[in-house]
């Protein structure tokens, strides 16, 4: 096997978190995987990750090695890249965004880069599932709220906030709610799955997180349905605050029990890699973070 391709492979391995998930992401077997890491381990003449059935680390030694390797695999890269010479940017990208996110504000800024850029095409996976990088092969992904996984790499491009709304004309009808609490005896339109548990979680005036138990008057699985039947006057919904900035503005949703909102979510963008990412996706990153801070739904002031 090349020596530059036994780095490589190492470094997807630690990058992956796991020789089968880098088999995946490279199209390669897993026995292949581990032929290509013994071989690299045998000529380093030293052990380089730690593994056993439930996860996979690198040692020091590869550590020291990881950040090596992808020097030399980055400047390889830039040397073949005809990117890397003035040319063009060409190729393919492939992102992913929540649904909704990304039919109003993701799709926009991927069409602009397209514009700029006629040599690249770009995947774009609208899905409220996080789709996982690797799996998936995708270079880059939108991300709302706290991340799970702490190995990638991540750009913070603005920020959400849960609210909850109704139409002024249900609230003169029904009310308006003065404490979660007073939910219990509201209409409320739950946006989710049918599995049985629907509850809204708020922020007490102590610091604590506070549950509200529903009995949803119409649960719904998207949210385009839900805020439609709340600007029709049929209840309270929960929706972020890019979903209903501008119902807010034109004054067909009303904002209430604002001092409970729990704190802001982040809006990120995220890659797996950072040292050997093409020069397209980085261009991609750069334009896509320039273009969704510039929202004015995702600033603080919004929330």
């Amino acid at each position: 096997m090349d020596r530059l391709d036994e780095l490589s492979v190492f470094i997807a391995i630690l990058e992956a978190g796991g020789l089968g998930r880098a088999a995946r992401r490279l199209g390669r077997s897993p026995a292949a995987v581990t032929r290509a890491l013994a071989a690299l381990e045998a000529r380093a003449r030293v052990r380089l990750v730690e593994r056993n059935t439930r996860k996979l680390a690198p040692t020091d030694a590869g550590r020291r090695l990881a950040d090596q390797a992808r020097r030399v695999l980055a400047d390889y890269a830039a040397a073949l890249d005809a990117e890397a010479a003035g040319g063009p940017l060409q190729g393919r990208i492939a992102v992913t965004a929540p649904l909704v996110f990304g039919r109003r504000h993701v799709t926009p800024a991927v069409t602009a880069f397209l514009e700029i850029h006629p040599q690249v095409s770009i995947d774009l996976s609208l899905s409220d599932r996080n789709l996982d990088l690797i799996d998936e092969h995708l270079d880059v992904a939108v991300r709302i709220g706290p991340l799970a996984d702490s190995g990638l790499i991540v750009r913070k491009v603005g920020q959400v906030r849960r609210l909850t709304v109704a139409a002024p004309d249900y609230l003169a009808r029904a009310g308006t709610p003065r404490t979660p609490a007073d939910l219990a005896d509201a209409q409320t339109l739950f946006t989710g799955g049918r599995s049985p548990a629907a509850e809204w979680r708020y922020a007490g005036p102590d610091g604590r997180e506070v549950v509200v138990r529903l009995e949803p008057r119409l649960r719904v699985s998207d949210v385009d349905a839900t805020l439609a039947a709340a600007r029709a006057g049929h209840g309270i919904a929960r929706p972020l605050s890019y979903q209903v900035a501008e119902d807010l503005a034109a004054g067909r949703l009303a904002r209430v029990l604002e001092a409970f909102e729990p704190p802001p979510l982040p809006v990120q963008l995220v890659t797996a890699s950072n040292r050997l990412t093409p020069l397209r996706v980085r261009a991609f990153l750069d334009h896509a973070a320039t273009a969704l801070a510039a929202l004015p739904v995702l600033k603080p002031a919004v929330g």
